[in-house]
């Protein structure tokens, strides 16, 4: 049985920061692309980062420079480091893995707020 969980996700005020993680089981972690996707109320699932199982990372115009996707094989582990963070990046945050499937994770919310 296949499962991403997220945690990291909180209240945090303008300009703090966050680490997003996302622990995986059930699959061969490492030969997975490994993403973060964000959903504000009212829009669509875009993409936050990627990171391909040789380490490639790619990013949204909207967090670059302001977050960082790493991934962690020996823990099966995603994370998301967010840094100077806005009321934009208001949304509940997923982890997406895909290798021969297409795998989400149950999210998290992150609120930017004073």
């Amino acid at each position: 049985q296949v499962q991403l969980v997220e945690s990291g996700g909180g209240l945090v005020q303008p300009g703090g920061s966050l680490r997003l993680s996302c622990a995986a089981s059930g699959i061969i972690f490492s030969s997975y692309a490994v993403a973060w996707y964000r959903q504000a109320p009212g829009k669509q699932r875009e993409l936050v980062a990627i990171i391909t199982s040789g380490g490639t990372t790619n990013y949204a115009v909207a967090v670059k420079g302001r977050f960082t996707i790493s991934r962690d094989n020996a823990k099966n582990t995603l994370y998301l480091q967010m840094n100077s963070l806005k009321p934009e990046d208001t949304a509940v945050y997923f982890c997406n893995a895909v290798y021969a499937q297409n795998y989400w994770g149950q999210g998290t919310q992150v609120t930017v707020a004073s």
